[in-house]
């Protein structure tokens, strides 16, 4: 009978490839001899390799150590969720839910009010995040991630919840902002250019946008959300290229909004859910209020 602290130890020696991680990343406190120790008296116990070293404290599944993961893996990242539904009462679940700032402003506001008139028993919880982090679906930290990403995971499951499309957002004053003017993009190339902060993964988007409708920007000014970008363009400091969650455009005081016709181009969001595991009450709720991509009367005016 295999003990089951022994294959505990090989699981996160499997999903952090070392020793010395392993022992790091363990739930409860625990040395790297003892993690070794652990994966030793099971290799002993089953008489075969689980391991090969390829680096000082860089391990490698073997054939049967991978078939051994895929079977034990699920057990150990579904019990954090399971615990924690056990220690709480069934008729106050709690949905955790990750997001990005764009779609907790603008998306998820309609939609936590339908799930709030029809399961009050309900709770929500939500975090903003930077970047997608599916570690935290991984191992019961958020049940939803919501957001666009360039890939999901295998382990996780997803449906599209909505689409972003990008503006070119203008000073209303800018030539280039009056109706009937000629779109030419190359007049923007010595304006100033309001973009994502740096540490931002929008920023790279943007400028690559940028770069390949308009140029190289020969100034750029920072902003931490949409917002803030639509904010500086107002005061006339800059035009940017911004996401928004309809195709009708950011309405901001003092802005211009366009869809110039080289980038009328959606992206996907999607609500994404860790799929070894069955889905539990709050979520399989949650999705079935979802919006659909197309869904204008789920978002707000």
């Amino acid at each position: 009978m295999v003990q089951l602290h022994r294959l505990e130890g090989f699981y996160w020696v499997a999903r952090t490839g070392g020793f010395a991680r392993a022992a790091r990343a363990f739930p409860y406190p625990i040395s790297q001899p003892g993690v070794y120790q652990q994966v030793k008296k099971l290799q002993e116990e089953l008489e075969l390799e689980l391991f090969e070293r390829v680096a000082r404290d860089r391990m490698r599944l073997t054939p049967a150590g991978e078939r051994l993961y895929r079977f034990c893996a699920p057990f150990f990242e579904g019990l954090p969720t399971v615990l924690r539904e056990l220690a709480t009462e069934p008729a106050h679940e709690t949905l955790r839910i990750d997001a990005a700032g764009l779609v907790l402003r603008k998306l998820l506001p309609p939609w936590l009010r339908r799930l709030r008139r029809e399961h009050p028993q309900i709770a929500v919880e939500l975090a903003e995040l930077q970047q997608p982090d599916f570690e935290r679906l991984r191992d019961g930290r958020a049940d939803l991630l919501i957001d666009h990403v360039p890939k999901i995971p295998r382990f996780c499951a997803a449906r599209v919840v909505a689409r972003s499309y990008p503006f070119l957002a203008l000073p209303r004053d800018h030539p280039l902002a009056r109706r009937g003017a000629a779109l030419d993009l190359t007049a923007l190339r010595d304006v100033p250019l309001v973009a994502y902060h740096p540490s931002l993964r929008q920023h790279a988007l943007q400028l690559a946008a940028v770069r390949e409708h308009i140029g190289e920007p020969r100034r750029v000014l920072s902003a931490t959300s949409a917002e803030i970008i639509l904010a500086i363009v107002s005061a006339g400091l800059g035009y940017s290229i911004v996401p928004w969650l309809d195709d009708r455009g950011p309405r901001a005081p003092g802005v211009r909004c366009l869809r110039p016709p080289a980038a009328r181009v959606s992206f996907e969001i999607h609500a994404i859910w860790r799929k070894s595991q069955p889905r539990r009450a709050a979520v399989e709720a949650a999705l079935a209020l979802a919006p659909g991509p197309d869904d204008r009367d789920a978002r707000p005016p």
